[in-house]
C-alpha cells in the first residue's frame, strides 16, 4: 500500500524559508514522477514543482527561482524548498505520487503553509 506523508509547514513571515517533506512508503520516488502542489483558499489545486524518475524538473512560473524540488532516494523521501515566500504561497501543499503501469495516482493529506507577517 502506497502511502505520501508531507511534514514541515508552518507560519513562515514573507521573505522567509521552509522545507516540505514528503516521506513515501510503497513505492519508489528514485524511479517515480513525484510533484508537489498547492491548493489556495477558494482556488483550483495547482502544481507547483516535479521531478521525473530521471531527476528533471519544472517548475510552475509563479514559484521558478525561489523553489526547489529534490529527493532523497536512500530516504526515499522528496522535498520542496521553499525561499523567499509571498503571501500568495499560502496555501496546502500536497505531494503526488504516480507509478506505472496505469498510471496510478496517490496523494498525501496535505501540510498547511501560511505567509503572514
Amino acid at each position: 500500500q502506497v502511502q505520501l506523508v508531507e511534514s514541515g509547514g508552518g507560519l513562515v513571515q514573507p521573505g522567509g524559508s521552509l522545507r516540505l517533506s514528503c516521506a513515501a512508503s510503497g513505492m519508489l520516488v528514485s524511479i517515480n514522477a513525484m510533484d508537489w502542489y498547492r491548493q489556495a483558499p477558494g482556488k483550483e489545486r495547482e502544481l507547483v514543482a516535479r521531478i521525473t524518475g530521471s531527476g528533471s524538473t519544472n517548475y510552475a512560473d509563479s514559484v521558478k527561482g525561489r523553489f526547489t524540488i529534490s529527493r532523497d532516494n536512500a530516504k526515499n523521501t522528496v522535498y520542496l524548498q521553499m525561499n523567499g515566500l509571498k503571501s500568495e504561497d499560502t496555501a496546502v501543499y500536497y505531494c503526488h505520487g504516480r507509478t506505472l503501469p496505469g498510471p496510478r495516482d496517490y496523494w498525501g493529506k496535505g501540510t498547511l503553509v501560511t505567509v503572514s507577517s
